[in-house]
């Protein structure tokens, strides 16, 4: 199983009204068809009335073997239901890749 399935499948216990998972290891300097970036958007009733850095917690959790084996970077956009229609369905894009790789630096 590749590793976005593995992340939609895991992060269904959240039982999301909307999930994203999309990987974003080709924006990086990691070889194709790496599987180590990810951006998730996620919208679940299991939100409402945390903060964010509990809304990532919670997230964190489910994927932690995930993100200590695997996952180099996980962008997580976490909303309630109100907050995704408040942002008309859409999230944020990724910032560019700054680089970072060994044969980057002076």
């Amino acid at each position: 199983m590749d590793m976005k399935t593995s992340i939609e499948n895991k992060l269904r216990t959240l039982q999301p009204r909307h999930l994203e998972v999309v990987n974003e290891s080709y924006k990086h300097n990691v070889p194709a068809g790496s599987e180590s970036h990810f951006k998730v958007t996620i919208v679940s009733d299991q939100f409402n009335g945390k903060r964010l850095v509990a809304r990532h917690q919670l997230v964190n959790n489910i994927l932690a073997d995930e993100l200590t084996h695997s996952i180099h970077a996980l962008a997580l956009h976490t909303m309630t239901i109100e907050e995704w229609h408040d942002t008309g369905g859409k999230h944020k894009e990724s910032p560019p890749c700054l680089g970072g790789s060994k044969a980057e630096r002076p």
